[in-house]
């Protein structure tokens, strides 16, 4: 009797186990494309909806995939199901389909993913684009390719900037004792660390009480994310530093991509690739307009001229690059930069 309790227990562990743990739910009966099946992909970031990464989402990859009856796309912004990171190595794991984060939060899983988001790397969203659609993209998703993630295309989140309720910020020293937000990315602790300022990592889910509590004094990110995030709201002065580029790029579970039919594969790189096109367009116009809006709310706004620029550039050279270098190696590191002009 108590052997067959036990064998009872051991089928019941194992059906739970496939229950929790299965990515890539299908509806219906047969194989995927079949006809009789909907392959669901379940889409996670920290984005809100009126950012550029939730709107071409919407419009173009969740309408474009479910216009072909062999998928369901469902979309959760706003950190719903996690922040970035967890997201990522929840993609990794196939407990969950798709998820767009900052390239950083990756960097816990494949630690080369830090490259793209070194200070001053890269003098140009063309630089970085080129970049990461090239040599250097291809490089970083062989990468991901071993911790079973499938990289789709590079979305972006831009360039990141710095807002702060204490001063104005116009050269490294301004930024001497001021406490700021930053994702747990090694060189970005290093790069604040000798701006004089105190890096702190903190959730974005939890970044606007941070500010709004005083908890910490300054975040970085691009204008349009501070924006759609409501950061604007909760700081006194931005300026526009350029000092980090941030990248979105559309991972999928590996398992479960390269276990779908050909065509239906096919379909998703189509759809990811016109996804990720549109999504560029929308962010620059983002980035671009967002800082008037943030300037007409009431925060004084810093465009720094490239003689300024140049001073926060030469900190991270000092600090961070040869640091980055030696623990990536000098041909990733050319792999990047040789896409400066």
């Amino acid at each position: 009797m108590k052997k067959r309790l036990a064998a009872l227990g051991i089928v019941l562990s194992m059906i739970l186990t496939i229950g929790l743990c299965g990515c890539g739910g299908k509806e219906g009966g047969g194989d995927a494309g079949s006809g009789g099946d909907v392959q669901t992909l379940r889409i996670s970031y920290v984005v809100a909806e009126t950012h550029a990464s939730h709107i071409a989402f919407t419009e173009i990859f969740k309408k474009k995939l479910e216009e072909t009856g062999k998928f369901k796309v469902e979309l959760y912004p706003n950190g719903s199901l996690g922040g970035d990171a967890d997201q990522a190595q929840a993609v990794s794991l196939g407990q969950m389909e798709m998820t767009v984060p900052g390239e950083a939060a990756v960097s816990g899983i494949v630690p080369e993913m830090e490259l793209v988001g070194v200070p001053y790397l890269f003098t140009s969203i063309e630089a970085a684009r080129n970049a990461l659609d090239g040599d250097f993209g291809a490089y970083l998703e062989e990468k991901l390719e071993a911790k079973n993630i499938v990289c789709l295309g590079w979305g972006e989140v831009g360039f990141r900037e710095i807002s702060n309720n204490k001063r104005e910020i116009k050269k490294p020293a301004d930024l001497k004792g001021i406490k700021i937000r930053t994702q747990e990315v090694p060189c970005h602790l290093s790069y604040f660390k000798a701006l004089g300022a105190n890096p702190t990592p903190m959730a974005f889910n939890e970044l606007f009480t941070g500010l709004q509590q005083g908890t910490v004094d300054a975040q970085e990110n691009p204008v349009a994310l501070t924006y759609n995030s409501k950061f604007h709201e909760v700081s006194k002065y931005m300026s526009l530093t350029d000092h980090v580029y941030s990248a979105a790029p559309v991972l999928i579970n590996r398992s479960l991509y390269e276990g779908l039919p050909g065509d239906m594969k096919k379909t998703i790189d189509e759809v990811a690739a016109e996804t990720v096109a549109y999504q560029r367009e929308l962010i620059d116009q983002q980035n671009n307009d967002d800082a008037a809006l943030i300037e007409e709310a009431g925060v004084k706004v810093t465009e720094l001229t490239e003689a300024e620029k140049e001073a926060f550039r030469k900190v991270a050279e000092d600090s961070v690059w040869d640091s980055i270098i030696k623990q990536y190696g000098q041909e990733a590191w050319e792999l990047a930069v040789k896409y400066n002009k």
